[in-house]
């Protein structure tokens, strides 16, 4: 233990006349937690080099929370509730935006290297596979527009933006998994919503089937939860990395830590949170969703895009950033394929 007799940090200093653990000191100033090489774990922006747009991070501590629900309004998919441990990790601030999601469609920021880079992820960008550009409206005439939710983008093609920033920036981006997603739309709560159980109130942290218009809405209008994250419910649902496996609670221990069913077939895929076109119980923070398709019914590639669905606008996504990355060979399980 390191311990220390005066110290002078942000412009404050102290003095003791006994030895005090640095530990202690930091804490008392308020200082942010320390981790790895002249890192900090606090929230930040990350910058896209070659284009004026960023993505705002929220650092999510570590912890642990009860997931699921055996509560009166639970589904069988969501029982029982058993405990897991989460390791911190940054989560978006707000739902990935039209505008951010055409930069890797499009490309055209991929030569721009303002934006300094880290070291979690060494890869050239060129190196990512792109998007097919679709020639129909994708938002199904609910507008592509500045700070409106991405929509009908599968899985994988949510995975590869994440992959494609990743090689951008140097850090390791990927989808949440539906553990993650979970703790971080609680945010410490155990009611069925963060904000307590009365459904009434949703309308001032969600937009959902009562108050949307049968539309998504621009990111950031609703009331955040208490850890600052943005539309965890309603709006456009969002993509988790998990298989869906209805029974998986049920095939669990207490004490589980950092759980993540791997796919292995691309039906069905795990999607949380709810959007504009659900009901009030489908918002709750334990609610599962299994992908479906039927989600693909109407489909402007031939053969079928692996890219695009085009009956599910409602589908969209948020990204992590983990702390403690993979080594660069075991990237690849977490960008799905």
């Amino acid at each position: 233990m390191i311990y220390f007799k005066s110290l002078s940090l942000n412009g404050q200093y102290i003095k003791s006349t006994h030895k005090v653990p640095l530990l202690m000191v930091l804490c008392f100033l308020q200082v942010p937690f320390i981790f790895g090489q002249n890192q900090t774990f606090e929230n930040y922006a990350q910058k896209i080099g070659g284009s004026s747009l960023s993505i705002e991070m929220i650092a999510i501590p570590s912890g642990t929370f009860n997931m699921g629900s055996d509560d009166e309004m639970a589904r069988d998919d969501e029982k029982p509730a058993h405990q897991v441990a989460i390791n911190q990790f940054y989560m978006s601030k707000y739902e990935v935006t039209w505008d951010l999601y055409n930069l890797f469609l499009n490309r055209t920021s991929d030569d721009g290297t303002t934006t300094p880079k880290g070291d979690d992820v060494n890869m050239q960008v060129d190196a990512v596979a792109g998007a097919t550009i679709p020639y129909v409206d994708m938002s199904l005439g609910m507008g592509t527009g500045k700070d409106l939710p991405v929509g009908n983008v599968t899985q994988y093609a949510a995975s590869k933006f994440c992959e494609w920033l990743s090689a951008k920036t140097g850090y390791f981006y990927r989808l949440p998994t539906e553990a993650e997603w979970e703790y971080a739309a609680r945010a410490g709560s155990t009611t069925a919503y963060f904000f307590g159980d009365n459904k009434d109130e949703l309308n001032a942290y969600a937009w959902f089937y009562n108050n949307s218009e049968n539309t998504y809405h621009k990111i950031g209008q609703k009331k955040p939860n208490t850890w600052g994250l943005y539309d965890m419910y309603g709006n456009v649902s969002e993509w988790t990395l998990d298989q869906y496996v209805p029974e998986i609670y049920k095939q669990r221990g207490n004490s589980t830590k950092n759980p993540l069913e791997k796919p292995t077939k691309e039906y069905s895929r795990t999607v949380r949170g709810g959007s504009y076109y659900d009901y009030p119980e489908d918002l709750r923070s334990a609610a599962r969703m299994a992908s479906s398709e039927k989600w693909k019914k109407r489909d402007p590639q031939f053969p079928k895009s692996k890219w695009w669905n085009t009956d599910a606008p409602f589908v969209g996504f948020r990204i992590v950033r983990q702390v403690d990355p993979p080594v660069n060979e075991d990237f690849t399980y977490y960008w799905i394929k």
